[in-house]
């Protein structure tokens, strides 16, 4: 089954040239439409005929998440507000986070490749699917809900949270799909069982799971316990949301929508790109978006590319599931946490000395995240309602920084590991090969 037959089994040399033409266009269109790139451009000295073939993109300099930062909260806008229909946003480094926009256009380009992904995975207009993603700036849930009206599909858009609630839907509507991340799928099937569900009780066929890693155990064990077909996509908000690539019923890798996104795998020291087959990190351009254009945005997302042909048809390249990090960004419930973030909110804090610990567990199969920090006074933990006031201050201030709960423990003066280097704040012991 194919969305878009002719595009997503184009020749890989006529797919290459239409490539190349996109890119073209899209460094006018960059220098032309955002101040940023204007500048960075120019100083590169890179135009759109200055592009003769694919590799040349290597002219044109990366664009990071800090660059993004930077500019918040509309600088790399490359349309004006008035064309602007939908403003979402992410988890940053800081308080602030990283803004996004889109077009018109780009809301139809979004739901198109989406709307591949969930093709390619067995959807249908015969499904009734679950969004157990949360509804809001989160890319997730809107990004699979535009993808799934668009091939005909009924949207349950539960949103995330009341998995009793969760359940009775699932049960009631005869729900075929479920749209989540992985562990909170792999909970809710525990939850289920807990509560004298059986397989039985749901009409469940395929899962589109996302927003964070999965290993192999996992989703064979969700598999097991929902009596579903449990398929990986891939995106960021940065890069337009879900929808960049994801994975057929083959499960050989996730296809990008490569007449939409060019992508490349450096490495991460020295930014030279490498051959497609060897393991670096990811970076792709925009080829088609016109109010958050990116180019060579580097995603700090460890993967390798596969250029050979899938068994499905499909010619696009593929890419492996997430490895990893080039950085400290941690994902946990499906979010971007950044320990700078923790730091900004630790750093001044009466009581509160300058060291502390992130511990990152699964319980339940559900991530949870734990704060240790060091006071500077011990007998403080003599105190309970000054100790309570405290952690409870800290515990409000993440929330509304990360925008997801985490336990505090505050702990005795210099009994966090010190180290003579580079400081390893993080701990996660999630078992995520």
């Amino acid at each position: 089954m194919f969305f878009q037959k002719d595009l997503e089994t184009m020749k890989r040399v006529e797919l290459q040239e239409l490539q190349l033409q996109k890119l073209k266009k899209m460094v006018d269109y960059c220098i032309a439409s955002v101040p940023f790139y204007e500048k960075k451009l120019k100083t590169a000295g890179v135009t759109g005929d200055k592009i003769k073939s694919l590799k040349d993109i290597e002219y044109i300099p990366f664009t990071t998440k800090e660059e993004i930062r930077d500019n918040y909260p509309f600088g790399l806008f490359g349309a004006p507000m008035k064309n602007v229909i939908r403003i979402h946003a992410s988890s940053g480094t800081t308080g602030k986070p990283t803004v996004v926009g889109y077009t018109k256009a780009d809301i139809e380009v979004w739901s198109d490749c989406v709307a591949r992904i969930l093709v390619a995975a067995g959807a249908t207009e015969d499904d009734i699917v679950q969004v157990s993603f949360g509804y809001g700036l989160f890319t997730g849930a809107l990004g699979l809900h535009y993808g799934l009206e668009k091939i005909g599909a009924a949207v349950v858009p539960a949103s995330s949270g009341n998995s009793e609630k969760q359940l009775m839907l699932m049960k009631d509507f005869g729900v075929t799909g479920l749209v989540s991340t992985p562990t909170y799928a792999m909970y809710l099937s525990e939850f289920a069982k807990e509560n004298g569900y059986t397989i039985d009780d749901f009409k469940l066929k395929t899962g589109f799971f996302g927003s964070e890693g999965c290993s192999n155990e996992m989703r064979s064990k969700i598999e097991e316990n929902f009596g579903l077909f449990a398929t990986d996509n891939y995106g960021m908000s940065e890069l337009m949301g879900p929808g960049l690539s994801g994975e057929c019923k083959e499960r050989d890798g996730m296809h990008i929508c490569e007449d939409h996104f060019f992508g490349e795998i450096i490495n991460s020291q020295t930014g030279e790109t490498l051959p497609v087959g060897e393991t670096g990190e990811a970076v792709f351009t925009t080829l088609t978006r016109e109010c958050f254009p990116m180019l060579r945005y580097r995603t700090k997302d460890i993967s390798r590319f596969n250029d050979e042909p899938c068994k499905c048809g499909r010619t696009a390249m593929r890419m492996d599931k997430i490895k990893g990090r080039a950085d400290d960004m941690l994902k946990i419930k499906g979010v971007n946490v950044f320990p700078s973030q923790i730091e900004s909110v630790l750093i001044g804090q009466e009581h509160i000395g300058n060291h502390y610990q992130l511990v990152v567990t699964r319980e339940g199969y559900l991530d949870q995240l734990e704060v240790k920090v060091e006071l500077t006074d011990g007998s403080l933990l003599e105190s309970f309602g000054e100790l309570n006031n405290l952690q409870s201050n800290i515990k409000n201030k993440l929330k509304s920084v990360l925008g997801l709960d985490a336990k505090v423990s505050l702990v005795q003066p210099k009994t966090l590991e010190r180290f003579q280097g580079k400081a390893k704040r993080v701990l996660d012991l999630r078992n995520l090969k």
